[in-house]
C-alpha cells in the first residue's frame, strides 16, 4: 500500500466570492514585511503580541476562511497555508499564532452542525475574534460538569497558544461521569478563567502561550462541540480529516521559519560576511564551504516544500469530496501530510541551526537575532513533536495501519 501522491503546485480555485487567492498572498507579503522590520525587536521584548494581532487584524487575515456570506474573506486551506507559511518566514511565533487562530475558528466545521458553525463564524467576524487554546490530549483534560444552574468547566491547561490575546479559547475537555470527548468553545473573560503568563519559553515567545485555570466556569450548551474520541475509530472520514488539516499548518509555520532564515542568511552573505575567509575579495560570495552549505540546506527546504504542496493539495481534494470521503482516502491524506511534517522538522532544524555556522561567531549577536530562528523553531518542536511521522508512514506503508487521529496542542 502507498502514499498518495497528488499534483504539486499552487491549488486552483473555483466559485469563490471573495477577493482570491492572490490578493490574500499579497497582503500576507505586505503584512510579513512590516513584521520583518521590527522582529528582533519585538521578539527580545517579549510583550504579549496585542499589537501584532492588530496588524493581522487590521490586514483581514483573521476572517480569511470565513465564507463570505458570513462577512469573512472566502479563502480556501491552501490559501490559509500559504498565509501562514508566509507570515512565519518574517516571525515564526506570530505565524503559530495565526495557524493556530486559523485551525481553532474552524474547528465548528468539523465538531458541530452546519447552523451552528455558521453562528459562531457569523459572530467571530462581527467581533473580530482571535482565537486560542488547543486540542492535544498531551495533558490531563479539562472536566465539563453539571450542576444545578447548568455545566460548568473545571480543570488547568498548562499551555494555550494566544491564550494571552485571544477572544475565545477551544479547549479539550471529558464530560464527567460518562468520560466523552467533547470541544469547549470558552470567553477568557468569563467568571472562572484565569490565565497566567507563566510560560517563559526561550522561543516563539509571541505566540502568546499561557497556561488557563478554569474554575467552575459556565458554559452554555451552544458552546459545547462534539469531538472525536483518540480511543477508538473516528466517527466519519470527513471529521477524521481535522487531523491532518491542523497537523498541516505546523508544516507552514516550519516551513516558513526554515525559508525565513535562509533568507536572512544569504543577504548576509551577500553583504561580504564570510566566517571562514574574511579576507576574499569583494563581489558574488564564492566560499566553498558557504556555497555547499547553501546548497544542501537549500535542497532540504525544496524537498519538503515539495512535498507540502502535495499533502496540500490532498487535503484541498479530501475537503472536497466532503461525506463521500472513505477512511482509507483519509488515511492516505493522513500520510502524506506525516511525511510533509517529518521532512518539514528536518528542514528546520537543520536550516536554523546551520545558518548560525554559515553567518558564523556574529551570529552571536543578539542585535543581529539570527538566534530566534533556532530558537523558535527548537521551541515550536518541543511543543508539536513530529518525531514519531515516519514510524506512523512506515507502519502505513508496510502493514497497511492507518495514521492516529493526532490534533495539534
Amino acid at each position: 500500500m502507498g502514499v498518495a501522491v497528488a499534483p504539486s503546485g499552487p491549488a486552483a480555485e473555483t466559485g469563490r466570492a471573495g477577493p482570491g487567492r492572490a490578493h490574500w498572498l499579497r497582503v500576507a507579503r505586505e503584512t510579513a514585511d512590516d513584521l520583518a522590520t521590527d522582529a528582533v525587536a519585538r521578539e527580545r521584548a517579549g510583550r504579549a503580541p496585542f499589537d501584532e494581532v492588530s496588524r493581522l487584524r487590521d490586514a483581514g487575515l483573521l476572517t480569511l476562511l470565513v465564507p463570505a456570506g458570513s462577512g469573512g474573506g472566502d479563502a480556501d486551506w491552501p490559501t490559509a497555508y500559504a498565509v501562514v507559511r508566509e507570515i512565519a518566514a518574517a516571525d515564526g511565533a506570530i505565524g503559530q499564532l495565526l495557524g493556530s487562530h486559523y485551525f481553532l475558528s474552524w474547528c465548528a466545521r468539523f465538531f458541530a452542525e452546519p447552523s451552528r458553525a455558521a453562528r459562531i463564524e457569523r459572530r467571530s467576524v462581527a467581533e473580530q475574534w482571535c482565537w486560542g487554546g488547543g486540542l492535544g490530549c498531551q495533558e490531563p483534560p479539562l472536566t465539563l460538569a453539571g450542576t444545578p444552574d447548568g455545566q460548568v468547566l473545571e480543570g488547568r491547561r498548562t499551555c494555550a497558544t494566544g491564550a494571552l490575546v485571544a477572544d475565545r479559547l477551544v479547549v479539550r475537555a471529558l464530560r464527567a461521569g460518562t468520560g466523552e470527548p467533547l470541544a469547549v468553545v470558552v470567553d477568557p473573560a468569563r467568571r472562572g478563567v484565569r490565565i497566567d503568563g507563566d510560560v517563559d519559553t526561550f522561543g516563539q515567545r509571541l505566540a502568546a502561550g499561557a497556561s488557563v485555570e478554569f474554575d467552575g466556569v459556565p458554559v452554555a450548551d451552544d458552546d459545547v462541540l462534539d469531538f472525536p474520541s483518540v480511543d477508538e475509530d473516528v466517527p466519519s472520514p470527513l471529521v477524521a480529516l481535522a487531523s491532518p488539516v491542523g497537523r498541516l499548518v505546523s508544516v507552514q509555520v516550519r516551513l516558513g521559519m526554515a525559508e525565513g532564515v535562509l533568507a536572512e542568511a544569504r543577504e548576509y552573505s551577500r553583504a561580504g560576511h564570510s566566517p571562514w575567509h574574511s579576507d576574499r575579495p569583494g563581489g558574488p560570495p564564492r566560499d566553498p564551504q558557504a556555497l555547499t552549505a547553501y546548497g544542501e540546506l537549500t535542497l532540504l527546504a525544496r524537498s519538503a516544500s515539495a512535498l507540502d504542496d502535495q499533502a496540500v493539495a490532498a487535503v484541498r481534494d479530501g475537503l472536497a469530496r466532503g461525506e463521500d470521503l472513505t477512511y482509507g482516502e483519509y488515511a492516505e491524506v493522513s500520510a502524506l501530510v506525516a511525511l510533509a511534517e517529518a521532512a518539514a522538522s528536518r528542514a528546520v532544524q537543520e536550516s536554523t541551526s546551520r545558518a548560525l555556522d554559515i553567518v558564523g561567531a556574529r551570529s552571536a549577536s543578539s542585535r543581529l537575532g539570527f538566534d530566534r530562528f533556532w530558537r523558535n523553531a527548537r521551541t515550536h518542536a518541543l511543543y508539536e513533536p513530529a518525531t514519531h511521522r515516519l514510524r506512523d508512514v512506515g507502519d502505513y506503508f508496510l502493514n497497511g495501519a492507518h495514521p492516529p487521529f493526532v490534533l495539534p496542542g
